[in-house]
């Protein structure tokens, strides 16, 4: 193994440079200008200045920086950081011939390979060595990418897993994880991990890694693993074929990491050390994996993904007879290049998809639910990651989904086909561009239309990258795109620009966006912009955040749940590490959010202060204090029962208090109990939550979750006790065969739901799925609808 060490990199430097020759101070003016048109913004603009004096403070301190002590050896003694660090380096070995996996990591397979360890706790502490060694070795041949590993034991006793289900995650689950980022971008990577027991999760990291959002399992690919249980260690070997990567052919240096969670040793190490302050998969703190020949383009750059489906479903209301229905299509993905890839799509079916998790609403507001449907999975951060979580300019979910001319409700709309072209034109030329085709239903009054959207990424700097989308969606058949608005327009179009900054070392984490709709009509305030800024230090983390939305901004393919806003929200957390105790670390943090409304002046208004204690058998303790102002735009029910409704301009105090604790979830039972209370508009809000988990070895998890509010108002308002209930039970007798039943009752909606599914995958990602749903009316059980589905698909590599 070989070390070299970083040059010298001022992210800060060069991204506030970039930040301030883009935005200048138009953003900063538009900022101070637009906050002072209502009550108290003059003040908060002093605060924005505030923020670009910091920015500059850093830019300066960052030029003064010319030279930095890189130590000859990884420092334990110390976190690292990526000015004054060590860059760790693996080789990997060509083979003469492929290695047949079977999980044991023996001498004759891997004659010549050599092996790699002195792994790094990131947990509970990083600056010490693990406790529990590992080994590894990488390999490869004209096909496949190939990964041995041993993990040796540090205290006796059985390992311990969740489930067998596929894509497992978190504490309570011990498991081995590659890291792969072939672009070396520290921007997007790919992940593939396995537990002693030989269950898999494959998945995408976005956005460099920064937060938990960031790693998704929702992506499926075809690779192959085995384990080995011996005493006093485990082993396994993986194989991964290259045309499930995207690379740059003729590079010979990726990014690697390597990270190991033990539970029985609570113990988290990583192969290149990451301070614990930044996921344990951050991409700003890779090693490198260094190829022995420039890589080449591989075969197998076709895939096709048939599936047949069928079932029947009856509609008890309204004496609707049962229907039947059958169905086949088609998705198809193409590699272009080794790192662009083409998805098609032909009469794509959904119906496997997990059921969201119901959640009771007191907001005003409509919820945000992930999207899990594979199709648009791949490299969706080219098109899912502008703007910020509630200012979204594209929602693919909205694909798909249309509203009931005569009901006003959302209905499902048949998708008839679509093509995705997404991934690299070069190291710093990241596209995406996608075009779908929804039918018409005459019966609710929905015309087809087509959903189309373009998004172009260029990396700037060590790992910032500034981001352009455009978006439109347009009635093909020429008509409004919602015929209950009075003379809507056919098509709704949007530009966007986005700045994502991330410095070398990931202590500088930003965004600066702004979004214009540009269809016919559009408003002059149709526009969204925003700007976060956050620093990240072993001990603090500060961040300001502000957002103007104007009331004219109406993106249809997005999720904008509010317009015609302006909000600031500063953050400031201290984190301290106590040795000797049971709690890991102790966490305090401040927070502000300040929302104002034209022409109502200040209307929501948060201020929090929150403490934490994250223990070393990984529960947790959360005790959170809240002032919570409203003042009303609009009359509103907190209910929506037949009471009284509080009028617009109407405003509330509403302080709380909200406390919950997690207890060790490696355990056999574990659980988490959440209770909040105070104040809720004129009356009062007692709210208790959970969730109970019970665990039979691997083959079987349970768990009740609740969510019961209980709201007392002032007289000839509802008063109500909203119940959501929900209960689930995995059973998974294997790797490849899994049984889910899902069940959730929700007073707020009157509704019973059932869900159950199971799944076989006969072969590497591909499945056979048999789904039931039913709904009822929790009043005698009266059936609203029910459904049975089966669905088989077949992955085929050409």
């Amino acid at each position: 193994m070989q070390q070299r060490a970083v040059p010298p990199v001022c992210g800060v430097e060069a991204a506030t440079n970039v930040l301030l020759r883009w935005c200048g101070w138009r953003f900063l003016t538009r900022v101070r200008d637009d906050i002072s048109q209502c009550r108290r913004r003059l003040a908060s603009s002093s605060i924005v200045l505030a923020v670009a004096g910091t920015v500059l403070a850093a830019e300066t301190l960052a030029a003064q920086a010319t030279t930095v002590s890189v130590p000859s050896q990884p420092s334990v003694g110390t976190s690292p950081s990526a000015s004054a660090r060590v860059i760790r380096t693996v080789g990997a070995t060509r083979l003469s011939s492929p290695i047949t996996l079977d999980g044991v990591v023996d001498s004759t397979e891997w004659a010549g390979v050599s092996r790699t360890g002195d792994f790094i706790q990131y947990f509970p502490f990083d600056t010490a060595p693990a406790l529990a060694p590992v080994e590894f070795m990488i390999a490869y041949d004209d096909q496949t990418l190939y990964l041995g590993a041993v993990m040796y034991e540090y205290r006796e006793g059985g390992f311990v897993s969740a489930s067998l289900r596929r894509d497992y995650r978190g504490s309570a689950n011990d498991g081995v994880t590659l890291v792969l980022d072939p672009w070396r971008d520290g921007t997007t990577g790919v992940f593939f991990g396995v537990n002693p027991y030989n269950v898999q999760r494959e998945g995408l990291i976005v956005n460099g890694g920064a937060s938990g959002d960031d790693f998704d399992r929702s992506w499926d690919n075809v690779w192959s693993s085995a384990t080995y249980r011996g005493d006093g260690y485990w082993s396994v070997e993986m194989a991964i074929p290259f045309n499930a990567l995207r690379f740059n052919a003729g590079d010979q240096t990726w990014g690697v990491n390597f990270y190991r969670i033990d539970s029985k040793a609570n113990e988290r190490t990583t192969w290149s050390p990451i301070p614990r302050q930044f996921q344990v998969y951050s991409l700003a703190y890779l090693g490198e994996l260094q190829w022995d020949a420039p890589m080449t383009a591989r075969s197998g750059g076709y895939t096709l993904i048939p599936y047949t489906a069928g079932g029947a479903t009856r509609q008890f209301e309204g004496g609707r007879a049962r229907q039947t229905d059958a169905n086949v299509g088609l998705d198809a993905k193409v590699m272009v290049t080794p790192s662009l890839n083409l998805d098609l799509t032909v009469n794509p079916d959904f119906s496997q998809v997990e059921v969201d998790e119901q959640q009771t609403n007191l907001d005003r507001f409509e919820l945000f639910f992930p999207e899990r449907r594979q199709f648009f999975l791949e490299n969706a951060d080219l098109f899912a990651g502008f703007g910020f979580d509630n200012a979204r300019p594209f929602f693919s979910r909205r694909i798909g989904i249309a509203i009931d001319s005569s009901t006003g409700q959302n209905v499902q709309n048949r998708i008839i086909g679509g093509a995705r072209l997404s991934g690299r034109l070069s190291d710093d030329w990241r596209i995406g561009v996608m075009s779908m085709q929804a039918g018409s239903d005459s019966a609710i009054g929905v015309a087809g239309r087509n959903y189309a959207v373009a998004a172009v990424q260029r990396q700037l700097f060590a790992r910032s990258n500034l981001a352009f989308i455009a978006v439109n969606e347009q009635n093909t058949e020429g008509g409004p795109l919602d015929p209950r608005r009075p003379n809507d327009v056919s098509a709704s179009r949007m530009l966007g620009v986005d700045y994502n900054l991330a410095s070398a070392d990931g202590a500088w984490f930003g965004k600066f966006f702004h979004h214009q709709q540009v269809s016919g009509g559009a408003a002059s305030d149709a526009y969204s912009h925003g700007v976060l800024l956050q620093r990240n230090e072993p001990l603090w983390r500060a961040k300001w955040e502000h957002q103007i939305i104007g009331d004219g901004y109406d993106a249809r393919t997005g999720f904008v749940p509010r317009r015609g806003f302006q909000r600031i929200n500063p953050e400031l957390e201290v984190s301290r590490f106590p040795a000797g105790s049971p709690v890991n670390r102790h966490v305090l943090r401040v927070e502000g959010n300040f929302t104002w409304d034209d022409p109502w002046g200040l209307t929501d208004r948060v201020l929090s202060a929150r403490y934490a204690a994250e223990f070393r058998n990984t529960g947790q303790f959360n005790l959170t204090a809240r002032s919570r102002y409203i003042q009303l735009f609009a009359p509103f029910r907190p209910v929506r029962g037949d009471g009284l409704a509080f009028a617009a301009g109407e405003a509330f105090e509403q302080p709380e208090v909200e406390a919950s604790i997690t207890t060790d979830p490696r355990r056999v039972l574990s659980g988490t109990l959440r209770v909040r209370g105070g104040q809720f508009f004129n009356g009062s809000l007692r709210q208790t939550s959970g969730s109970l988990n019970y665990r039979w070895r691997q083959y079987a998890t349970g768990a009740l979750t609740w969510n019961v509010s209980q709201i007392d108002l002032a007289q000839g308002f509802d008063d109500a006790t909203l119940w959501l209930v929900g209960s689930r039970v995995d059973v998974t007798l294997t790797t490849t065969l899994f049984w889910t039943t899902f069940t959730q009752y929700n007073s707020q909606f009157d509704n019973l739901n059932v869900n159950s599914r199971l799944q076989w995958r006969f072969l590497p990602a591909s499945d056979l799925f048999v789904v039931y749903t039913d709904n009822y009316v929790p009043d005698g059980l009266r059936p609203k609808n029910r459904a049975l589905l089966a669905k088989v698909s077949w992955w085929l590599n050409l």
